[in-house]
C-alpha cells in the first residue's frame, strides 16, 4: 500500500469514520453568502461521501463529488441516493470539471494529498467570482480521553519512533496552509474555522475506524498494522463506549468577485 491509496479500505472508511463538526459546515455554507438552495458546490477527494452527504443534507442546490480512487467513488456513489449527488473520477490537480461552475469547492480530509500549486490553479478556474474553497479536517483530540492518549504512545512504542501523521488535520501540513492560502495570489480572505465534538464508538466501530487508516499501514507495515490492530482491540474489549474527541478544522478562501 502507497500513502494517500485507500483501495481495499473503503468499506471500514465508509461504515465507521465519523462525521465533521456540523457548526463548522453551517459557518462554511453562511460564509459563501448565497441562499443555501442556490449552492452549486464540488467535493474534491471525496471518499467514499462522508463530506458529500453532509453537504446534501444541508440543502445545497447539487454537489458534484470528485473521486480518483475506484473503491472509494464505487463505494461512495452505492452509499449516495439523493440525486443531487453526481459522481465522478477525477483529481484536484484536474477535474475535468466545467470552468466558472462552482459556488463552493471542499476537500474534506484530502487537501494535503494534492500538489499545491496545480491544485489551488484548478480551483480556481472551476469556482465563480466570490466563490469559496474549503480545505477541512477531522483529526482526534486525544488529549480529551487517557486511554486515547495510551494507544497513541503504543503506537509510537511499535514503530520504534515517532508517527509521522501524514494524513492529520494536525500535521505539519496544516501549520503553513493559512499563509499559503493568502500568499498564492488566487483568494483575498482567508477564514480559519474550528470546533470539537464528542463521538461514542461501540469497541466495534472504533476498531473499525482504525482499519481505514492509510498512512499508518504504509509506516508500521502489514505485521505490525495487524499486530496494533489486535493490541487495540484487546484494549477495548468490554467496553461500552469509547469517548472520542474530534477537532474539526477548516480554512475557507474567498475568490475575488
Amino acid at each position: 500500500m502507497k500513502h494517500g491509496d485507500f483501495t481495499g479500505l473503503a468499506e471500514d472508511y465508509s461504515r465507521y469514520r465519523p462525521d465533521y463538526a456540523p457548526v463548522v459546515l453551517r459557518t462554511i455554507l453562511g460564509i459563501v453568502g448565497r441562499p443555501i438552495s442556490e449552492i452549486e458546490a464540488v467535493d474534491v477527494g471525496a471518499g467514499t461521501g462522508i463530506f458529500t452527504r453532509m453537504l446534501t443534507a444541508a440543502g445545497v442546490r447539487s454537489v458534484t463529488a470528485v473521486e480518483p480512487n475506484d473503491d472509494m467513488r464505487g463505494r461512495g456513489a452505492a452509499n449516495s441516493d439523493n440525486k443531487n449527488i453526481l459522481w465522478r473520477k477525477g483529481s484536484g490537480e484536474a477535474t475535468g470539471l466545467p470552468t466558472g461552475n462552482a459556488d463552493l469547492i471542499s476537500m474534506a480530509s484530502s487537501f494535503h494529498w494534492v500538489d499545491f500549486d496545480k491544485g489551488i490553479s484548478e480551483f480556481d478556474r472551476l469556482l465563480r467570482p466570490g466563490g469559496c474553497f474549503v480545505a477541512l479536517w477531522n483529526p482526534r483530540f486525544i488529549e480529551a480521553n487517557p486511554m486515547l492518549v495510551e494507544i497513541e504512545a503504543y503506537l509510537t512504542k511499535l514503530k520504534g519512533g515517532e508517527i509521522n501523521r501524514v494524513s492529520s488535520g494536525r500535521s505539519g501540513f496544516t501549520e503553513t496552509l493559512t499563509e499559503r492560502l493568502e500568499a498564492c495570489g488566487k483568494f483575498f480572505e482567508v477564514i480559519y474555522l474550528e470546533s470539537k465534538q464528542t463521538i461514542l464508538f461501540t469497541p466495534e466501530r472504533y476498531v473499525g475506524a482504525w482499519r481505514s487508516v492509510n498512512d499508518l499501514r504504509v509506516q508500521l507495515g502489514s505485521q505490525k498494522f495487524a499486530e496494533f490492530l489486535a493490541w487495540v482491540e484487546q484494549r477495548v474489549a468490554g467496553l461500552t463506549v469509547i469517548e472520542a474527541t474530534y477537532l474539526t478544522r477548516a480554512w475557507v478562501a474567498r475568490k475575488p468577485v
